[in-house]
């Protein structure tokens, strides 16, 4: 697999991992723990060196996990994590950005992680309650000190990612982004071309849809978070089914799977651009990093484009969109 470099100079390869669903949001994991440690570690010898998690998945759990599976290869992945939650008895319970928190978060997630550095910290969610100044000031005192090594938001707006990246650079933004989400194009990614910071989509495969795995009579599990939302009702899901009815086409003919016409999709969009698709098995990693040799035209870029417009429910619920920066 080829890489590409996000902001400041950081490389990582040109598809990453999510490792967020081996511990929560899509219901039990079918594997043990010694299962999921051969997962992460089988991906790096398919190329990935670009492992995402957070203090909140679980919580803690993941991090744990990621840590003790990559302990032995550190020097060779980049290792990405969160904070920006307030977490209690086991739940996030509203977002916490305040200094004093950011600091603690960043000693918890290296004792987890098993590391003396971080390589890309970022704000899991926009704290209205903390300027971002302080935010920005403060990541920024930890890669002085050698704690972290870059900085990053999620889910920010462009306003908010000119205000910290006036502080301190931005390495990436991390947000949604996908063939059926699209709302970055139209503010967030001039910001980030402008000020040269990187981007990394979460749920690129449309959390398993847009890999034709899914549809109207697929079961969700207690825990799994696509029961919650809106463009995951049954309704919807068949609504929806057209569009994957046509990536599906597109694969078929150019001798890819869905989930692969969908992640060259991304690839193509800009260089900068690095998907973390998550999963919890090697064939799926395999598969994923099979993309970037996946080439669209022109005008199969142009049909994929307008898929979006076809696009049925909201990609959150209110709850859950209460949270994005906009």
């Amino acid at each position: 697999m080829h890489t590409r470099t996000l902001g400041q100079g950081l490389e990582v390869s040109a598809v990453g991992l999510g490792c967020m669903g081996m511990s929560q949001s899509y219901g039990p994991n079918p594997g043990t723990r010694e299962e999921m440690i051969d997962v992460l570690r089988s991906a790096l010898d398919l190329g990935v060196t670009f492992f995402d998690t957070a203090e909140v998945y679980g919580p803690y759990v993941n991090e744990e996990l990621v840590g003790e599976a990559l302990a032995p290869i550190r020097d060779q992945v980049v290792i990405a994590t969160k904070f920006g939650w307030k977490i209690e008895d086991g739940k996030s319970v509203g977002l916490d950005s305040r200094p004093e928190q950011i600091r603690r978060v960043a000693e918890a997630s290296l004792r987890r992680l098993r590391t003396d550095t971080i390589d890309l910290f970022y704000q899991h969610r926009v704290d209205p309650d903390v300027p971002i100044d302080d935010v920005a000031g403060t990541v920024g005192e930890l890669i002085a000190e050698g704690k972290v090594r870059h900085f990053g938001l999620s889910e920010a707006s462009a306003d908010t990612i000119r205000r910290a990246h006036a502080v301190h650079p931005v390495t990436a933004l991390q947000s949604e982004y996908s063939l059926w989400t699209r709302e970055p194009e139209a503010s967030v990614l001039p910001v980030l071309a402008e000020l040269g910071i990187g981007f990394v989509p979460f749920s690129p495969l449309g959390k398993g849809f847009l890999t034709g795995t899914v549809d109207q009579s697929t079961p969700f599990t207690e825990g799994d978070i696509r029961g919650t939302i809106p463009r995951f009702s049954e309704e919807n899901r068949a609504a929806n089914q057209e569009l994957v009815g046509q990536v599906a086409a597109l694969a078929a003919a150019k001798d890819a799977s869905p989930g692969q016409i969908t992640l060259a999709w991304l690839l193509a969009r800009e260089p900068w651009i690095v998907p973390i698709p998550g999963t919890r098995r090697t064939a799926r990693i395999a598969e994923n990093a099979g993309s970037t040799a996946v080439a669209l035209s022109a005008d199969e870029m142009s049909a994929l484009d307008q898929l979006a417009t076809r696009v049925h429910g909201a990609r959150y619920n209110p709850q859950q969109m209460s949270f994005i920066d906009r």
